[in-house]
This record gives structure tokens, sequence and C-alpha cells, in this order.
């Protein structure tokens, strides 16, 4: 039986017929340009193409690059706020140093400050008796500190050393129970005693007869007597005078100049020797 189709030519034949067919096509199209027309209307048709084959790549490139851009900006919002952080502690401690320093300006400004010689001292403690006021202050013994040296602050008289330690001392406060101090009223200088009342804005005047020139608001300051305060330091402001006719003496309380509930920085004051001399040494006025 004879096939339907006949073999035709050979495999071998029909390659040489193709590769010179597209090297006489190549040749046409590079010296003769004759394929061009037909070349840009191909390469409009299969542009489309071209684009929608992109558009997978492109949408790849888009979510990497918005992954990595989300990446990066969390990564610079954490180190912002890290940044935020220490610049809000560092205005925090700027603040409290600009504090601090407006506090030793005023200590070391203040027109109550002579010419005795004075250290500043930072208070370390508060005594937690409530039946007791005093503080515990940096400065001791080495420092040149004594007992019964006066300590004061920029708004006046603040008390006394009680104890001296190497590194560190006591200073019994002006409010305190078993306080006392001489002062005398600006006004006409009479002279009383003043002593603490265990509470920390309020003291009390000793033994003053009910006809005494004193009256509310008077500025009492030290008066130099005893040789245990400098004379001319503020200690309080009479608040409240009132007597009874059955009583020898009147009842007089004044508020201290100091804010005993906001120590912070104090001055040690050593009296200068005309001090000394013009009240007889350092006599116990406690």
């Amino acid at each position: 039986m004879k096939p339907i189709f006949g073999r035709g030519p050979s495999l071998q034949l029909r390659l040489f017929l193709a590769i010179l067919l597209s090297v006489s096509l190549m040749l046409a199209d590079s010296r003769l340009d004759a394929f061009a027309n037909i070349r840009y209307l191909l390469n409009s048709a299969i542009a489309p193409l071209q684009y929608a084959a992109n558009i997978p790549r492109a949408m790849l490139d888009n979510v990497s690059g918005q992954l990595s851009s989300h990446q990066q900006l969390l990564a610079e919002n954490k180190s912002l706020k890290r940044d935020l952080l220490v610049q809000q502690s560092d205005v925090l401690l700027l603040e409290q140093l600009k504090q601090e320093n407006k506090r030793l300006r005023d200590l070391l400004d203040s027109p109550f400050i002579r010419d005795e010689r004075k250290m500043i001292t930072e208070v370390m403690a508060v005594d937690s008796d409530p039946y007791s006021h005093q503080v515990m202050i940096d400065k001791g013994r080495i420092d040149g500190v004594y007992e019964g040296q006066p300590v004061i602050n920029d708004k006046g008289i603040v008390g006394q050393v009680s104890y001296v330690g190497a590194h560190n001392s006591r200073v019994l406060l002006l409010i305190d129970p078993t306080h006392g101090i001489p002062v005398q009223v600006v006004r006409n200088d009479i002279r009383v005693i003043a002593s603490g009342s265990g509470q920390i804005d309020q003291i009390q005047l000793e033994h003053v007869p009910s006809s005494t020139d004193i009256e509310v608001g008077d500025l009492l300051v030290t008066s130099g007597l005893g040789g245990r305060y400098p004379e001319g330091y503020p200690v309080a402001n009479v608040t409240e005078f009132s007597f009874d006719n059955k009583r020898p003496f009147a009842q007089i309380k004044a508020r201290p100049t100091v804010q005993f509930d906001r120590l912070r920085y104090l001055l040690l004051v050593w009296p200068t020797p005309q001090e000394l001399n013009n009240t007889g040494g350092l006599d116990d006025a406690s």
C-alpha cells in the first residue's frame, strides 16, 4: 500500500533552506532596511504583552519598596523616640540645675549675708522623729564645723550645730522645742527670748509682759546677746499678740522667715573676732 502523504525533502535539506532563507532576510534587512515597517508593526503588537508581562515585577518591586520604607520608618521612629526620651530627661535635669543654681544665687546674693566667714553646706537627711527637728548636713570637723555654730540661709536663721562628726553634722532647727534664741524687735529694739514650738511655721516669745510694746507684723532679728548668733539676722515676724489679765505674761507667736520644709542649701557662719570680743566668747544661748 502506498502512503497517503509523500515523505518530502530530507531534514538536512530543510535545515539548509531555512538557514539560507534567514541569512538572505538578514542581509536584505541590514542592507536595504526592507522590514522596518514590518518590525515596527510587530513591536507595536507585542508592546501590550510586554507591559502585561512586566506588571507582576512592577507590583513586587512596589510592595518591596513599601515594606522597606515601612521598616525604615519604624526604625527611624524608634530611634527618634529614644532620642526624644533622652532629650526630655536632659531637659528635666536642666530645669533642676536651673532651680539649684537659682537657690545658690539667692543664698549668696541675699542682703542678709554679711562679712562673716561662711561655708555652703547641703542638707543630707531630715530627722524622722516627730518630736525632734534636726537635719544632717554634709560638713563636719574636718571642715572646721563646731558645736553651737550658727546656721543660716538666704531668708534668715535656720538653727545651730548640735553635733559634729568627722564628715557630717547635725543642725538643731530654730523651731525645735528645746531651742531658744535671743531676739530683738527691729522697730524699738526690745529684747526677748524666742523658743521653738515644734511646728514648722511658728515660734513663741517667752516671758514677755503684756505691757510690752510688741505688735503684729514686727520683725524679730538676732540680738547678738550670748555670742551664739551674729547680730541682725532675721528670725521671725510677729503674727499674734494676746494677753489675759489673769496671767502675768502675754502670749506672742511669730512666723519664722525661713521655710523649714524646703531646706536644701545652708550657710555655716563663723563669727568675726570683733563679734567674739563684744560678746565675750561663745556662751550657750539655747
